[in-house]
């Protein structure tokens, strides 16, 4: 997994590489809580860009980083979602709690703070 760190903006991006199933999601967990504890961001950005497959442990994993990243008062959200992971955030009623954004929107914003 890839991590990118925007100081000036407290944004933490999580690039995740990997399709995600209950043991990948383990190693996801212990690495994206130590990342946002670690740095504090003011937002959390999942990168789905390399996923097309996530089961059930997936969607622990996103709600668990949601609550971690929340606790500390950051935002989060989701960019480079596939259509067969974006319907299961769907099913589950992930995207009430976190959205998915539009990954021009937010290099876009980005852009403009820097």
């Amino acid at each position: 997994m890839n991590v990118k760190f925007i100081e000036k903006d407290k944004l933490l991006i999580l690039e995740i590489n990997e399709e995600i199933d209950h043991h990948i999601s383990e190693k996801i967990r212990r690495y994206a809580d130590y990342e946002i504890q670690r740095r504090n961001p003011k937002k959390v950005i999942l990168d789905f860009n390399s996923v097309s497959f996530m089961d059930s442990a997936g969607i622990g994993m996103v709600i668990g980083r949601y609550k971690t990243a929340s606790m500390l008062g950051a935002k989060m959200e989701m960019i480079n979602v596939s259509p067969n992971v974006k319907r299961v955030f769907e099913m589950t009623g992930v995207l009430k709690i976190v959205p998915i954004v539009n990954l021009e929107e937010e290099e876009n914003s980005i852009e403009k703070t820097i």
